[in-house]
């Protein structure tokens, strides 16, 4: 259903690659709504981890929705997450395109709302390629411990949720055995 608005541009941004535009989802109202409407149905945590830039504005809009997000944490690329004292956390991921760095703060994680000593969280993402960043942030997200009110707290990732999954590149196999894995449409 959503398939029919994508754009593919080969070569790009490297020669090999076959870059899967999104951008036709922003551009159109109704598209979008269906888009993150569907995104806001498999949501099943408070909190929404996504990495930058794109998964920014399909996660966001959950806010508004009553899927029962209120709270993002944003992945960030270095000097981009304004920080204070030690709450920086760095974590490296190994992309289709090769090894790159992600920053995001524990205090965006403190801020949802943990239940039964747990703070539950949804990673969004634009692509699901290999499947290397969205398994870089679970892995940090479920090694960390957060500490509130003296009290600590760990961190499970409940679901993978994407907004095109490339399926012949078998990200979903490494992230499966991490959470369940849905994506809205399918090349």
């Amino acid at each position: 259903m959503f398939e029919e608005y994508l754009k593919f541009y080969q070569d790009f941004p490297t020669p090999g690659i076959k870059f899967v535009d999104i951008i036709p989802y922003l551009q159109d109202r109704d598209v979008f709504a269906k888009v993150t409407a569907e995104v806001g149905r498999l949501v099943t945590a408070p909190s929404v981890a996504c990495p930058e830039a794109r998964a920014f504005l399909f996660a966001s809009p959950l806010l508004l929705d009553d899927c029962g997000v209120d709270n993002i944490i944003l992945f960030r690329k270095r000097g981009k997450l304004p920080y204070s004292g030690n709450d920086l956390q760095t974590i490296e991921i190994m992309k289709e395109y090769g090894a790159d760095k992600l920053i995001y703060r524990n205090s965006d994680i403190a801020a949802g709302k943990a239940e039964d000593g747990v703070f539950h969280v949804t990673i969004v993402d634009d692509v699901l390629a290999t499947g290397g960043t969205a398994e870089g942030i679970a892995k940090a997200l479920e090694a960390t411990t957060i500490e509130v009110a003296g009290k600590e707290f760990k961190v499970k990732v409940n679901e993978f949720i994407f907004i095109v999954e490339l399926d012949g590149l078998n990200g979903r196999d490494r992230l499966s055995e991490i959470a369940p894995v849905y994506s809205i449409a399918h090349v």
